[in-house]
């Protein structure tokens, strides 16, 4: 075990020791390295101003994300490179593609916002990711401008596009990464803190059964506002981001299995093309700085009532994957949640994998996620609906799951029962609607009343009927129904 964090800095190899497991990148770069190109908007993740390219080697390659630096500790950096938008400006003075169609078409106004979508693009042209309108819309979707610059930002990503990848040195070369990864597990501590960053499941289980009272850090997309938002102290930590068990996705003819620690960036193609609906649902979940940090297994250990993965995975009939020492036990997923804050998991017991039986019947999943806005938003209802039509058009077998409707994400039974054995119909339908009341007693909150959350959630079983007996051309909603399509 060493006690010392080592990564790439603009290509530069830094080393932290003896420092805060809690402190933020971004207060590192701006008040340590006098790097403040990165700036501080919101320290929650959500603006976008902080946007740094982090990448890492996945087998012999750099893989590259765009992170908010705001909620990214600097405990969870080790092995990593990190580029920032002051790096991207030749010696010379001659700027990056990225940041010249930027000026070329207008896209800076007060300028406060700029680097994060410099940032956010940079990345974007090195990952290749297409920048037509809409690959464009998705990758400045979690940056904000104030200014309302938008036109001029998208047409400036739209020119990105259409160049060749130009990254910098220490951002095409695996090797300089290499020389700074190991497998030792590192730890750092101030006197008030202590880390642990395992590169093994055996090592993670080891450390988890010593020090159960740990908080668990993935991608820290929600413990980072732990700390920045409600400034807790957060004795022990153990990142998981370093292990390579838990960051795998297998496929056999029967399930698919995707570890805890597998991000929602690099699950959204798998699950897209077993379950378009939950791919299209993935899309909507954060942005990009999110879904590149994020991870499916915490999402589900987080036990939030209104996460958007559980209702999904929940009416796939998934089952979850946890360990405990050396002991690893499986349940079905819809059992995992006793209720709001309480899991079925022990002390010291992680989650581990999540599997997802592959029946043949993913494409008939449908996903609806409501919330006040497309992208960057958290759900009021989300509905997920696995209806299946036997050959004489009755309903052969029905899973419903929501979450925003109850303390956990749940079933709706009582309205799958309504269904089973009954012809798929509006009149079906219509009389079904009203056991939602006898499955959920939804609460009033900012996001919604209790009796919206009642009227969408009939509201989405319509829509579900809809989409599968009809072309989807004709079921797109506009207006106030956009935020469900």
């Amino acid at each position: 075990m060493r006690e010392f964090v080592t990564f790439l800095l603009n290509g530069k190899r830094r080393t932290i020791r003896a420092e805060s497991p809690t402190r933020t990148l971004l207060e590192y770069l701006r008040e340590d390295v006098g790097l403040r190109g990165t700036k501080e908007g919101c320290a929650e993740g959500d603006c976008g101003a902080c946007t740094v390219t982090v990448s890492h080697v996945v087998d012999g390659e750099l893989t590259h994300r765009a992170l908010n630096s705001c909620i990214l500790f600097l405990s969870a950096l080790d092995g990593r490179s990190v580029t920032t938008v002051d790096a991207l400006t030749e010696p010379d003075g001659s700027l990056h593609p990225v940041q010249r169609a930027m000026v070329e078409t207008h896209g800076s106004q007060c300028g406060f916002c700029t680097p994060g979508f410099v940032m956010s693009l940079y990345t974007a042209s090195l990952n290749g990711m297409q920048l037509d309108r809409r690959g464009a819309e998705d990758a400045v979707a979690g940056n904000l401008c104030r200014c309302t610059g938008y036109g001029p930002i998208l047409e400036a990503a739209k020119q990105v596009g259409s160049l060749p990848a130009r990254p910098m040195s220490w951002d095409d070369d695996p090797g300089s990464v290499d020389e700074i990864t190991d497998v030792q597990t590192v730890q750092l501590s101030d006197p008030r803190q202590t880390s642990f960053a395992p590169t093994s499941v055996d090592e993670l289980a080891s450390l988890y059964a010593a020090h159960p009272d740990a908080t668990i850090v993935a991608g820290a997309t929600d413990v980072g506002l732990w700390v920045t938002k409600q400034h807790r102290m957060l004795p022990t930590l153990i990142h998981v981001s370093r292990v390579a068990d838990l960051r795998s996705i297998e496929e056999t003819d029967e399930r698919l299995t995707i570890g805890a620690g597998v991000t929602y960036s690099e699950a959204w193609e798998v699950l897209t093309r077993h379950f378009p609906d939950l791919g299209e649902l993935v899309r909507r979940i954060g942005a990009i700085q999110v879904r590149d940090a994020g991870t499916i297994g915490g999402n589900i250990a987080n036990g939030s009532p209104i996460g958007d993965m559980p209702p999904a995975l929940i009416t796939l009939g998934a089952t979850l994957v946890l360990r405990h020492g050396e002991t690893t036990r499986r349940l079905p997923l819809e059992d995992f949640f006793f209720e709001y804050g309480k899991q079925d998991r022990a002390p010291g017991e992680f989650v581990a994998a999540v599997e997802i039986p592959l029946d043949g019947q993913g494409a008939n999943l449908r996903c609806y996620k409501v919330s006040k806005r497309f992208d960057q938003d958290i759900t009021a209802v989300l509905g997920c609906f696995d209806i299946r039509i036997g050959g004489d058009g009755r309903v052969s077998a029905a899973r419903i799951a929501f979450g925003g409707m109850a303390g956990v994400p749940k079933r709706a039974k009582t309205v799958e029962d309504a269904l089973l054995g009954e012809a798929w119909t509006d009149a079906t339908v219509e009389a079904a609607i009203p056991a939602f009341a006898e499955d959920f007693q939804p609460i009033d909150d900012m996001r919604a009343s209790a009796a919206y959350r009642l009227l969408v959630a009939g509201n989405l079983l319509r829509k579900a009927l809809h989409e599968t007996t009809r072309p989807r051309s004709e079921t797109r909603l506009v207006g106030a129904g956009a935020a469900i399509t």
